[in-house]
């Protein structure tokens, strides 16, 4: 009989550790903020001493917010879904160690009568 510890299938090592994202987050699912996936993320000072709120990811999270990173690039660093990510950054916000830049909202193009004075200017030439 194959256990779970024998079977050679059981976990694959290039895998990585086998931790669910709600163990992560301490069972929450939903974040509470919507940030956009290219926010940019800046550390306010240096991840504090492990404190009993915190979790691992929470102090990686810090170190890797010590220059503006964006957030999709946190999450990929982590090797953790977006999401879960998006939970963690609550907590490092409710306590000031994170501060979010949005993007700034695309300009709106102009109507395409702009673009077509400018392709017949263009051809006139």
């Amino acid at each position: 009989m194959t256990t779970p510890d024998t079977d050679p299938h059981w976990v694959d090592e290039a895998a990585g550790p086998v931790v669910r994202p709600y163990a992560v987050t301490g069972g929450r699912a939903k974040p509470r903020n919507g940030h956009n996936v290219v926010a940019l993320l800046l550390a306010t000072r240096t991840a504090p001493p492990q404190e009993a709120w915190m979790a691992p990811e929470h102090a990686q999270i810090v170190d890797l917010c010590q220059r503006p990173i964006a957030l999709a690039e946190v999450a990929a660093n982590l090797g953790l879904p977006l999401g879960t990510v998006r939970v963690l950054l609550d907590g490092l916000l409710d306590r000031g160690l994170v501060r979010v830049s949005e993007p700034r909202e695309a300009a709106a193009l102009p109507d395409n009568s702009v673009f077509e004075a400018l392709i017949n200017g263009l051809r006139a030439l």
